[in-house]
């Protein structure tokens, strides 16, 4: 008999160990097969320990997604408008399976939150590690009567609503820096992909993917610095299903705003939040790489650059901090 990983993994706990035989008595299996899905599960990076005459236990308390939770969560009037709320235990990506459902006609507003991807992905075709153990990986579907050039400046809407959702848990201190990267203390938090599909000229549509995350193992191979909520708020980060429904009352919002205005709606609140504004950067394009300071977003959410004394506009770009 096979053992479900979600069902052996809510047999364990952060508080005390459980041995193989306790588990494998519990699920009605053998103790090999318990060994076998705690290492898939380890392999996924779930934080479990194994200790020898004690057996198994968290690293961390988990809280597993669970669909009638986040429903609860989620204020009704917003329910009533939003689509299907898909709760996956794992994915290729959340971004990929609402691009296609929404190639079949999904409704607007539609969700995908997943425990785990196994092909998570980041801006520019990067892996976005996406391990199992408390980090929110979400997509979300917005349709659009109008076209794709109308949507400039969207990724950096959702990021102004992001760093509000985080505010709304009690989570401070958190910067932007451009195009879609959200920092606590210099390190990458949260990250956010947009991909649109449908016609040029309208209509079209929008998923939006948000990556936060909430614990990291320390051994995880990321290139780049990262923090945790659970470290910023102390060991005690807020509820998944917490942050996932205050992240749609204020998405949805910003979106319906965005919608109606355009990114220009957002320029003065992204402003308050810019980790690149006035600082030396170094900005490299598929045609050069040029130095300046930054400058600001403009109206569309292009990067303003001073160059000496002219100013270029970026909607496409990598930019790095030059050091002092």
């Amino acid at each position: 008999m096979s053992i479900q990983p979600a069902g052996l993994l809510a047999e364990l706990s952060a508080q005390r160990a459980i041995s193989g035989s306790e588990l494998a008595r519990r699920l009605g299996v053998t103790r090999a097969a318990v060994w076998k899905q705690v290492e898939a599960l380890r392999a996924l990076g779930a934080p479990i320990e194994a200790t020898a005459g004690r057996g198994y236990r968290l690293s961390w308390p988990l809280e597993p997604l669970d669909a009638v939770r986040l429903c609860a969560e989620i204020e009704p009037d917003l329910r009533r408008r939003l689509g299907e709320i898909d709760v996956r235990w794992q994915v290729d990506s959340t971004n990929a399976t609402l691009l296609r459902r929404a190639a079949e006609g999904a409704c607007d507003l539609s969700i995908c939150v997943a425990e785990t991807q196994s092909a998570g992905r980041g801006r520019r075709g990067r892996d976005w590690r996406s391990p199992l153990g408390g980090n929110v990986y979400f997509s979300l579907l917005k349709r659009f009567t109008h076209g794709m050039g109308s949507l400039s400046g969207l990724s950096l809407a959702v990021a102004v609503a992001l760093v509000e959702a985080l505010a709304d848990c009690g989570v401070a201190g958190i910067g932007l820096k451009w195009p879609n990267d959200v920092l606590a203390d210099g390190r990458k938090l949260a990250g956010i992909l947009v991909e649109l599909g449908g016609e040029f000229l309208g209509p079209c549509h929008a998923v939006i993917g948000i990556g936060i995350n909430l614990r990291l193992p320390p051994d995880l191979p990321i290139e780049q610095p990262y923090a945790a909520l659970a470290e910023l708020c102390a060991g005690s980060s807020p509820s998944r299903h917490r942050l996932i429904s205050r992240l749609l009352t204020h998405l949805v919002a910003a979106l319906d705003r965005f919608a109606e205005a355009g990114f220009g709606a957002f320029q003065e609140e992204y402003a308050q939040h810019d980790l690149l504004r006035g600082r030396s950067v170094r900005v490299q394009t598929a045609d050069a790489i040029r130095e300046g300071i930054a400058d600001g977003v403009d109206a569309r959410g292009a990067l303003r650059v001073r160059h000496g004394a002219d100013i270029a506009l970026y909607d496409s770009a990598e930019v790095k901090v030059r050091s002092a």
